[in-house]
């Protein structure tokens, strides 16, 4: 029985992707079995992202209304089932800069190695139309309640901004900057559409590294992305939209009629009997009852 590893080596792994010269693509994951997967399949880090807890949670689109308790049990249990170290999207930290502090603390007490807290203006206010950003002050506040409120320094807080999404290269460089010298990991970017805005995000981050939510078809090109200093590049979130798939598409010929015989798809013994690590509790089941 191989035990994977602690809290503790899985926080330093994560650290050493971030200080490493390499790019890695984690693996994106939803509950124990898909962690375990990961782990298995030799990813070196997974990802929970807010999207996919709202939808294996609660079954319900990206709008936050998530809570942090529930966020936070669910990246507990992938922890604890053995998966690589995790880095899950904190959203906006559930709250204002004490919500923030909270949101740390349950979820380092949860085993995640790295954290992204963002400062996109949520949630959505009444009659308000699509989010914003919040203003520079209070995303730095965030930012560093985030660092303030974590016990462990081995835990990798990672300020995420949408600037480039949603105002400009300019503002989302200024944010950069900022974010970089307030006592943060790394930088977390979305909206990166080209060679020459990961440049200059790379030139303001000043060494700090970066991840990146996802890039086009273009810059699939995992050399050239650590050249530029990014070190995690998200490819997105299609192990749960299979998952669903698969499911809908099993359930679907069954009440078609199809017998189960002859079900396709289906995970074979052997499979089941690995993820779910039945020989370890056969060996404990012998050594203890």
């Amino acid at each position: 029985m191989k035990r994977p590893p602690g809290t503790a080596a899985r926080r330093a792994a994560f650290r050493a992707i971030l200080s490493g010269t390499a790019c890695i693509h984690p693996a994106s994951v939803h509950d124990p079995i898909a962690g375990r997967i990961a782990a298995d399949l030799g990813f070196e880090a997974a990802m929970f992202a807010g999207s996919v807890a709202s939808l294996t949670v609660l079954g319900a689109p990206d709008i936050i209304v998530l809570t942090l308790s529930e966020f936070a049990d669910q990246a507990r249990r992938i922890c604890r089932g053995g998966a690589p170290p995790l880095l899950v999207d904190a959203d906006h930290g559930y709250g204002n800069a004490l919500n923030v502090m909270r949101t740390v603390e349950e979820l380092e007490t949860a085993g995640i190695a790295a954290l992204t807290i963002e400062d996109t203006d949520l949630p959505r206010a009444h009659g308000g139309g699509e989010p914003g950003l919040l203003s520079l002050e209070a995303g730095l506040g965030k930012m560093r309640a985030a660092v303030a409120a974590r016990e462990d320094a081995g835990l990798v807080v990672v300020a995420r901004t949408s600037a480039l999404n949603l105002v400009n290269l300019d503002e989302a460089v200024r944010r950069a900057r900022a974010y970089a010298t307030c006592g943060t990991d790394a930088l977390f970017f979305t909206g990166v559409n080209d060679w020459e805005q990961l440049a200059a995000l790379r030139d303001a981050a000043g060494g700090v590294p970066i991840i990146l939510g996802g890039t086009p078809a273009a810059m699939a090109d995992r050399p050239r992305l650590a050249a530029h200093g990014v070190r995690v590049a998200l490819q997105g979130h299609q192990p749960f939209a299979a998952a669903v798939a698969a499911i809908h598409a099993t359930l679907k010929a069954l009440r078609d009629g199809t017998p189960p015989s002859a079900l396709t798809g289906i995970a074979p013994p052997a499979l089941m009997k690995a993820v779910t690590r039945e020989a370890d509790y056969a060996a404990w089941t012998r050594d203890f009852l």
